[in-house]
């Protein structure tokens, strides 16, 4: 069995939070990663201060080894206009020890089934991406993501705006229960 299939998601809640919080304040990045999101020490305060936000921990086994925000509302309208129907993927990071091994791949590919279970309404995942940070942009585009040419000015450059078709089918295991 590869690495691959042990990878869940778990939304960091009461129940989920305080298992891998000291974990996700561990994380860390290079200097050419950190410029493209925050660490999960800036991010966990901000799903604390705003309801529209969630935080996912992606987690192989009982380590986490990534953790990324689902955003939801008007609060996303500057990302993506039309947000009914859209969830927002924001601030996606693998803590650099556990890069190269597919788990933001695995993570990925767990996504679609993940907003299904969870965000029942939701038609679409949308999410931003600099121009400038190729390795992420291919990994969105290899686990389905779109890009439909839309483009919105960033505080570090230029961004793609992504998007993820949500299929009504079946909603397949992501690992939270």
């Amino acid at each position: 069995m590869s690495q691959e299939q042990h990878i869940t998601l778990f939304r960091y809640d009461e129940e989920h939070g305080e298992r891998f919080k000291d974990q996700l304040l561990g994380f860390q990045l290079p200097a050419e990663q950190l410029q493209f999101t925050g660490l999960p020490e800036e991010t966990l305060q901000d799903i604390e201060e705003d309801a529209g936000k969630e935080g996912v921990v992606i987690a192989c086994g009982e380590r986490a080894v990534g953790f990324f925000i689902l955003h939801t509302g008007e609060g996303i309208s500057n990302f993506f206009p039309d947000y009914t129907g859209a969830v927002l993927l924001r601030a996606f990071l693998m803590d650099y020890a556990s890069q190269g091994r597919g788990f933001a791949k695995a993570a990925m590919l767990l996504l679609p089934d993940f907003v299904r279970r969870h965000y029942p309404e939701a038609r679409q995942i949308v999410l931003a991406v600099n121009e400038r940070n190729t390795a992420a942009g291919q990994l969105y585009l290899r686990a389905g993501f779109q890009d439909h040419g839309l483009r919105r000015s960033g505080s570090k450059g230029p961004q793609l705006i992504l998007q993820h078709a949500l299929s009504s089918g079946s909603v397949g295991d992501s690992g939270d229960e």
